[in-house]
């Protein structure tokens, strides 16, 4: 074989790898629909038995999604999951991703994010960019301050004091999480703590947040309610359509924490699937209809917010948030009952991997950069070739 062929051959090989691995970053195209677009992908279902509460105004009660900071990328994203964002398997690091997340949620008609926190360098470093966006966006922020490790043990009382402390010191006037002049912060895992820790963390932030506890149930809220300012419930795998009085049992708790004069979230999801986390518990999502019937559900229950499990919890399948198996479909109920706007999906490719800024040109650049090398090469190698004695 000529020299020249063999040469030949290693750019074709260059630019077949390159192509095969830059080509998959431009698998779909999104836009923020305007007013009257049409909404492709699944289409919204408007069931007729569903309960005519479910077509209440929901405008004057703000619904704040739960919202997760803790992806790195690939590695969060190859276990445990049935689902994957539109935006692809992205690092929560990404100031782009969350300027996306924050611009549909809020056209959809969600009022701000719940965001999951304590503090940590990473995490830290996360919110601060949050804050930067949700500012610029005029997106208000709550917290949910995970009280629980990873094997669900209490942490600390001090340490979790601490963190309080912290974000105080860096947020306690930040314009973007106040309500009534004060941050809200809810407790997740307060079940696990004595009212004795519950309480010397309250005095200790009494006056510069609104504390609020997560319990469950109506004796555990009574449990902590001298100590706390009110309860946010995160009820992701409720069916509702199975459970035992379930608008009763929201209804008498949101009854209970307004009798002292507490701040009620009442909770709403799409459906649930943890089945990859290791539970066997599945709520299906109907087309919409699971989470217009707990929406519908929450509001009866006289809240001061809707707590929308949630943004993007993927492990549990709970999420709203544009994906390749539910498209748009959540954020579309969302719209309807808010009177906002999904996001229009124009086109995809469910199979392809997907990235972080489906907006970077980077990838084709370089693409169409050894083309045109690859191009100069052969013509190069034809006119050698033609040059040379037979």
């Amino acid at each position: 074989m000529r020299p020249s062929t063999v040469l030949l051959a290693r750019y074709l090989g260059i630019l077949l790898v390159c192509t095969a691995c830059l080509t998959p970053m431009f698998p779909f195209a999104l836009a923020s629909g305007a007013p009257g677009a049409p909404v492709s992908g699944r289409a919204l279902p408007f069931a007729p038995d569903l309960p005519a509460e479910a077509t209440v105004d929901t405008q004057p009660i703000p619904v704040m999604a739960y919202y997760y900071i803790w992806f790195d990328g690939g590695k969060s994203w190859t276990n445990n999951k049935r689902d994957w964002p539109v935006l692809g398997r992205y690092n929560s690091d990404d100031r782009k991703t969350m300027e996306q997340h924050v611009r549909w949620a809020k056209d959809a008609g969600i009022d701000g994010f719940i965001v999951s926190w304590k503090s940590t360098y990473q995490l830290d470093k996360r919110l601060a960019q949050l804050v930067e966006v949700a500012a610029a966006a005029d997106f208000p922020l709550w917290i949910i301050y995970q009280g629980l490790d990873y094997e669900r043990n209490p942490l600390p009382v001090e340490h979790i004091a601490a963190d309080l402390d912290r974000f105080i010191a860096t947020y306690g006037q930040n314009p973007v999480f106040t309500r009534d002049g004060l941050p809200v912060v809810i407790w997740s895992g307060t079940w696990e703590f004595t009212p004795e820790d519950i309480a010397s963390v309250a005095s200790r932030v009494k006056g510069k947040l609104t504390l609020l506890a997560s319990e469950r149930n109506l004796a555990g809220y009574q449990r902590l309610a001298p100590n706390v300012d009110g309860n946010a419930y995160y009820w992701s795998s409720v069916n509702p359509d199975t459970f035992p009085n379930y608008d009763g049992k929201l209804a008498e708790m949101g009854a209970e924490v307004h009798k002292n004069g507490g701040l009620w979230v009442a909770p709403a999801a799409p459906g649930f699937d943890a089945r990859m986390l290791g539970g066997e518990r599945v709520v299906e999502r109907n087309d919409g209809a699971t989470l217009r019937r707990e929406l519908a559900a929450a509001l009866q229950s006289a809240p001061d917010a809707v707590g929308l499990i949630s943004w993007n919890e993927f492990s549990e399948n709970s999420h709203v948030e544009p994906s390749l198996n539910y498209g748009t479909e959540s954020l579309a109920v969302i719209a309807d009952l808010q009177h906002g706007q999904p996001p229009t999906m124009l086109d995809f490719d469910s199979s392809a991997p997907a990235t972080t800024n489906p907006t970077d040109m980077t990838g084709l650049t370089v693409v169409a950069a050894f083309g045109v090398f690859f191009v100069i090469s052969v013509m190069a190698l034809i006119k050698r070739s033609s040059a040379r004695p037979a």
